[in-house]
């Protein structure tokens, strides 16, 4: 209560011991992923692996991708304080959107729905993140508005959306409002 720094999401908290285990989105979504599933009952939804050891490089590849030029593209434009800055990175960030929009498009074809191909993986969740985020905020706050999802990425849209609206556990930790 008394604590007056800055705050981030997201955070690992422990009730417990009521301290932060870890703040580091990469690592706690590893953690997730396994390291409490003594504890669920449910057999189908302990059984869930979002980083399949046969898709460990290309999820980790897509990562790489995805963070640097895109999770975190979107800050480094909307925090730049120069003009030549936000130019820079807001570019960028378009050029990887147009990337993974062709990567969609290709796997679409494929009859693929995600972006390792037809299972949802640590790539698509991270993903994730910022596209469900990307016009509702984004385009605004941050003027990442070279384009919108919804208008100049069908592949990305229709991805987004399907991701949203068939994975409950994934559409119950979406609030809009």
């Amino acid at each position: 209560p008394d604590y007056e720094g800055r705050f981030t999401v997201p955070v690992l908290w422990d009730k417990k011991t009521k301290t932060i285990v870890n703040n580091e989105s990469a690592q706690i979504i590893r953690f997730l992923n396994t390291e409490f599933n003594d504890l669920i009952d449910d057999p189908k939804k302990k059984n869930l692996d979002y980083y399949p050891l046969d898709l460990q490089s290309k999820i980790d590849s897509l990562n790489t991708l995805t963070y640097e030029n895109i999770n975190n593209a979107v800050y480094k434009s909307g925090f730049a304080t120069k003009q030549e800055v936000y130019e820079s990175e807001v570019t960028n960030l378009f050029v990887h959107l147009d990337k993974v929009e062709k990567l969609l498009k290709e796997n679409n074809e494929k009859g693929l729905k995600f972006l390792t191909g037809n299972k949802l993986t640590e790539a698509d969740i991270r993903l994730f993140t910022t596209i469900i985020r990307f016009d509702p905020v984004y385009v605004q706050h941050f003027k990442c508005n070279i384009g919108t999802i919804r208008s100049d990425y069908p592949h990305l849209h229709k991805w987004v959306r399907e991701t949203y609206w068939n994975n409950p556990l994934i559409k119950d930790t979406v609030n809009f409002e």
